[in-house]
């Protein structure tokens, strides 16, 4: 079954921007992998999905978009990985965890799969 991008943040589905980002910085913190070393690639995951339902919903022509699609599945079949984390800041979010932004120094991105949903997370 498709994962849905509310549920993944715990949020209903007429929550605020605020309400959205404040679900997700509360579960980026959690389930980022530098917090979880004992179970680093489970929480690899979980932060990968937390990351791209946030991609999703706090963009409000993405979130218009998602909403007329009904799931992540189908969503994915219209835009790719590279589209749904256009425009979205991970190097920002994570100072403002404290977390120093991306690896080795350059800006953290999402590698990119076939189009459809097949990317594989952050670098």
């Amino acid at each position: 079954m498709a994962e849905d991008y509310y549920q993944v943040l715990g949020v209903d589905k007429k929550a605020t921007a605020e309400e959205i980002k404040k679900a997700y910085r509360k579960l980026a913190v959690k389930w980022h992998p530098d917090k979880n070393p004992n179970n680093k690639s489970a929480s690899e995951e979980k932060f990968k999905k937390i990351s791209e339902a946030y991609a999703v919903l706090s963009d409000p022509e993405k979130r218009q978009n998602y909403d007329n699609f009904g799931s992540a599945d189908q969503f994915r079949q219209q835009y790719s990985q590279e589209d749904i984390f256009r425009g979205f800041d991970l190097d920002e979010i994570l100072r403002s965890f404290g977390f120093g932004g991306s690896r080795g120094g350059g800006r953290t991105t999402f590698r990119t799969g076939r189009r459809g949903g097949g990317g594989s997370g952050y670098q």
